[in-house]
């Protein structure tokens, strides 16, 4: 196959074309022919006039490479090599949702060939490629999979806004459901990734590498922000108490935080439902979701008590909260724990204004029933510093003086700032 594609002779088309899909189409599109799919015609328009429509990426990116873009699954039909790089959220009850991937392997069903490959790069639990997404390839093409046609797992590691540990930067884990299709998946990875090629173990073992990745990350926050919570209560800055405690060799430095997106704050709810569907109901990795999931609740609830401390009625007061994506310098806002903060501050009956310039206000709107602010006014009684924006980090304490009025409140969630005590306004931080 690797070879078949190199001469051109093959093509490997690429299904999603979201923050993972469309980097990683562009990528292959150096080397190979592409064929880039996506179910919005509205995206694919776009990307066909070189706009990333998560703005991700610049437009000379899309320049000199072998890719068309396609809404129409028939032009798959032309494809050999496929990669599946569609998103996997949960729903409301915190259950994975597979739908998506689940539709993206009939499609992919309805135009395998023999001799083709399949590759899934969505993250999942462990066993979800081959007990979920090979019995619908076998159905809708009526090829057997190992045998007519071969498969694999690559989980992807792609970090939205991180422009310097870009996709060809990142070491790749492959696998492969036979010797045979490891080596060539590998290969074809290979020729785009400088970083190096990790071949793992086998399918589930990819599976579960992903996994856990962002699960470890999750648990090590949920700590953080635990002992944020303990510090508050003891009057001390947990920003203080890291730096003494870094200084030792093996601490591992973490920070507190709003923990959202789409990979930290989802991820471990699929190891979470694979575990329990096994019989065993995980206690660490359940606990560090509670706490993180519950720290809108709690900064909220911090806040209101400093607003009543000043004297002020949380019904009368204004607070603007500055970000509203799910981390800084991007204009993704799923799962964004901001907004849940928002929204919880809006039960105490605060007025809240939102400001991010990342952002897409209609995207906003339509998501979150919520609205940005053009201008922002003079008047509040406490600001919110919730994402690390670079332009934020610019920021001195004459700027939020200008903007807040009597007994002001900073709060900043990301420990940017370090302003002298003193400074005409109470500062918090986790």
């Amino acid at each position: 196959m690797y070879q078949k594609l190199v001469s051109k002779e093959r093509r490997i088309a690429v299904i999603g074309l979201g923050y993972v899909g469309l980097p990683l189409a562009l990528e292959f599109a150096k080397k190979f022919q592409v064929i880039g799919f996506d179910i919005s015609a509205e995206r694919v328009a776009l990307m066909k006039q070189g706009i990333d429509p998560s703005n991700e990426l610049e437009p000379e990116l899309f320049l000199q490479k072998d890719i068309s873009f396609t809404a129409d699954p028939v032009d798959l039909k032309d494809a050999h090599f496929f990669i599946v790089a569609v998103p996997t959220p949960v729903d409301e009850h915190k259950v994975p949702n597979l739908r998506p991937l689940l539709s993206a392997s009939e499609t992919v069903g309805k135009y395998l060939k023999k001799g083709d490959y399949v590759v899934y790069e969505s993250t999942v639990y462990p066993g979800c490629t081959e007990e979920d997404c090979l019995p619908i390839l076998e159905e809708l093409s009526g090829l057997k999979g190992g045998i007519d046609f071969k498969f694999g797992y690559s989980p992807e590691r792609i970090n939205p806004g991180d422009k310097e540990r870009t996709i060809d930067k990142i070491v790749k884990i492959v696998s492969g459901n036979d010797a045979e299709a490891l080596e060539e998946i590998a290969q074809v990875y290979g020729a785009i990734i400088h970083a190096g090629i990790f071949r793992a173990a086998s399918v589930k073992a990819a599976e579960a590498a992903k996994v856990i990745e962002n699960t470890q990350r999750d648990l090590n926050i949920s700590f953080m922000n635990e002992l944020s919570i303990i510090f508050d209560r003891m009057g001390l800055d947990t920003k203080d108490v890291l730096e003494a405690a870094s200084t030792k060799w093996n601490f591992m430095k973490f920070y507190p935080g709003l923990v959202g997106g789409h990979c930290i704050s989802v991820d471990p709810y699929y190891l979470l439902h694979k575990s329990k569907q096994l019989g065993y109901d995980p206690q660490v990795i359940l606990s560090g979701r509670r706490i993180n999931d519950g720290m809108p609740a709690f900064i909220a609830k911090r806040l209101v008590q400093m607003l009543i401390h000043n004297g002020k009625s949380p019904g009368q007061t204004k607070v603007l909260v500055m970000g509203v994506t799910f981390k800084e310098n991007v204009s993704d806002i799923r799962n964004s724990k901001v907004v849940d903060l928002i929204r919880e501050l809006m039960q105490y009956s605060v007025n809240v204004h939102v400001t991010d310039k990342h952002a897409s206000p209609n995207e906003v709107a339509h998501e979150y029933k919520l609205t940005l602010l053009d201008n922002i006014s003079n008047d509040y009684d406490a600001v919110v510093v919730a994402v690390n924006h670079s332009e934020y980090q610019k920021l001195d304490s004459a700027y939020f003086e200008s903007i807040m009025k009597d007994h002001p409140i900073l709060m900043d969630l990301k420990g940017i700032y370090s302003f002298p005590k003193n400074n005409g306004f109470t500062y918090w931080s986790l």
